[in-house]
């Protein structure tokens, strides 16, 4: 364990993310307080069940609540101290902010604010927070690089987690909040969310249904396996950032600043297009997709690549699990989970 840190606080607790990496947290000695509210955005038992698995350990707290409930996140802060807070709540997927989009700004934006005035008032030594690679937006230089400027969201959530960044930086200039943020680029593994792409493929195949396939397989993805996501942020989490001496106002590089404030790309740095990824669960499942080709989906972007290049510099990790490695283990855990 880090010197750095032993109390943690971890917000979507029982999400994806969250779960694999308080799991990691406890095992390395921490004591953790997981925060969630548990909504039904995806199968709250799924959620549920991911907290049993951490409830036995006796460093784990958990506390039911939503980051916009200012008053009850304030009186948790004020009740323990953190040496880093990680937020990983957030109201998730590109898809859902068009039918939705108040959602999106009570927990990716209203929540976020109450997160950064709990880690100001609080004496939080280190926040780090969760963004996406869905800020890319309209880019199309690839590798997508954290020094390329990203004002083309082309979603609300895309254009929340921007925002994140940008509150970031202000508490970080107003207060020397040392703040980090992880653009995550397409997270996949065992107790992974229903809603993404490696779930519905698994899960359509299984039932005979066919499967969607937008962008008639032509997008491509970074897929990052969860372990590798952990890794990265257990790795930052260590690492305050500290203000760039060489960071210049005439010529602002986006990626880091004259505030202790850093932004990262975790991402696999290997884009697989969406029929190749189709191929892999293919053959895991012993089993062929009926697919239905779509067109480009409102909000989506045709392909993602992580340039990881500052990651790797500054805390020493490239993620590096092959896919096929990746999905084996995904379906291995759904079919024991699921009994199929």
């Amino acid at each position: 364990m880090d010197s750095a840190y032993r109390d943690v606080l971890v917000t979507g607790a029982a999400g994806f993310i969250g779960f694999h990496l308080v799991r990691r947290l406890l095992a390395e000695g921490c004591r953790v307080v997981g925060l969630d509210n548990l909504n039904d955005y995806y199968d709250v038992r799924l959620k549920q069940d991911r907290l049993q698995q951490l409830a036995a350990h006796p460093e784990f707290t958990f506390e039911r609540r939503d980051l916009a409930d200012r008053e009850g996140l304030d009186r948790l802060f004020r009740r323990r101290r953190f040496d880093v807070v990680v937020n990983l709540a957030a109201q998730a997927g590109v898809r859902y902010s068009l039918q939705n989009p108040q959602a999106y700004v009570e927990a990716n934006l209203v929540g976020f604010v109450n997160v950064l005035e709990g880690c100001r008032h609080h004496g939080v030594g280190h926040l780090v927070f969760a963004s996406s690679s869905s800020v890319y937006g309209a880019n199309t230089a690839m590798p997508f690089s954290v020094h390329h400027n990203v004002d083309h969201p082309v979603s609300l959530y895309a254009a929340s987690k921007k925002a994140n960044e940008l509150m970031a930086h202000t508490y970080a200039h107003l207060f020397a909040l040392p703040c980090t943020g992880l653009r995550f680029f397409t997270v996949y593994g065992p107790w992974g969310r229903p809603d993404m792409a490696l779930f519905l493929f698994t899960r359509a195949i299984l039932e005979d249904r066919p499967i969607q396939v937008f962008n008639h397989g032509r997008m491509r993805r970074d897929f990052t396996y969860i372990d590798d996501i952990v890794e990265g942020v257990v790795r930052v989490m260590g690492r305050k950032p500290a203000p760039d001496p060489a960071w210049r106002g005439d010529a602002p590089d986006p990626g880091s600043s004259y505030a202790p404030y850093r932004i990262y790309n975790i991402g696999n740095n290997r884009p697989v297009e969406l029929l190749e990824f189709i191929r892999v669960i293919e053959a895991h499942l012993g089993k062929e997709a009926r697919k239905e080709m779509r067109d480009l989906q409102p909000g989506d972007v045709p392909a993602t690549y992580a340039d990881i290049d500052d990651l790797a510099r500054d805390v020493g990790f490239r993620p590096a699990t092959p896919l096929s490695e990746g999905v084996g283990k995904f379906i291995e855990w759904y079919r024991e989970y699921y009994k199929v």
